[in-house]
């Protein structure tokens, strides 16, 4: 991957990346404890979010909130260029109080209303990503990008111009193990409520998520722990309330994941 630009103030992110000739291999699956704009410009891929399946085209817009775990496949090795913008559910509140513009995100199940198709906003991204400009006037630049894009997001919603999803077997099986996250999960306990083997169930939750059924459930319940923590949650009742039975285990966890101890506060 190529990062023609990046930016990167805290809270705020984006990046402008391309692939000139892309590997499904080198994408994976991830989760992000902030929001997620996704934004396509060319290459042959869909995107996956938490089971469903929403194809790609020039100004195609995903969106992601935090702990919604998602893919990229890639279907022809063409030149893959995208933006990518994160930043926290919290980062308009001195604006939009009441949240008004991040309800696309929150108004929302795992893994549907994901995809918009949003052109001519190219420019848009371009402009957030301006290096020529100094910290400040980013930060604002991006602040200002992002109420556009989710302004133009929330119309589109409200009109019903998303991109529908593929409501597959595997979008059915990832929302039961979201539903039953934190209770005690294994391998042959998921096979069997959807009868099938273990290896079976491994190799279709890998293929809609492109990871491990249980890679995916550490990483979920990770998120969830660390935003309890930060909301003033004691770290070993967040461990044991999100499905963690080995406080130690979670610890190593914690820090092999998010670099920091699971005690100290942001």
């Amino acid at each position: 991957m190529d990062i023609l630009k990046e930016y990167n103030a805290g809270d705020l992110y984006i990046r402008h990346a391309v692939d000139e000739h892309p590997d499904g291999k080198d994408f994976h699956f991830h989760v992000h404890d902030r929001c997620e704009i996704f934004y396509f410009i060319s290459g042959c891929a869909e995107y996956l979010v938490e089971g469903s399946v929403y194809p790609l085209e020039k100004g195609s817009t995903v969106i992601m909130h935090a702990g919604e775990a998602h893919c990229t496949r890639i279907l022809r090795s063409e030149r893959y260029e995208r933006y990518a913008v994160n930043f926290p559910v919290s980062v308009l509140d001195s604006i939009d109080p009441e949240r008004l513009f991040t309800s696309v995100y929150t108004d929302r199940e795992l893994g549907t209303g994901n995809s918009f198709l949003l052109k001519g906003f190219g420019n848009v991204f371009e402009q957030m990503c301006d290096s020529s400009l100094d910290d400040y006037t980013r930060q604002v630049r991006m602040t200002v990008g992002i109420v556009r894009i989710l302004d133009a997001l929330r119309e589109l919603s409200s009109k019903g111009q998303l991109t529908p999803n593929e409501n597959t077997f595997e979008a059915r099986m990832i929302r039961y193990v979201n539903e039953h996250l934190f209770d005690e999960l294994s391998a042959d306990r998921l096979a069997e409520h959807f009868y099938l083997s273990r290896a079976q169930f491994g190799r279709v939750f890998k293929n809609a998520t492109g990871t491990s059924p249980w890679d995916y459930i550490t990483a979920k319940r990770l998120i969830a722990a660390k935003s309890m923590i930060e909301n003033g949650s004691a770290a070993k009742k967040a461990a044991e309330e999100c499905g963690f039975g080995d406080y130690s285990n979670f610890y190593r966890a914690f820090v092999k994941r998010f670099g920091k101890s699971p005690r100290n506060r942001d």
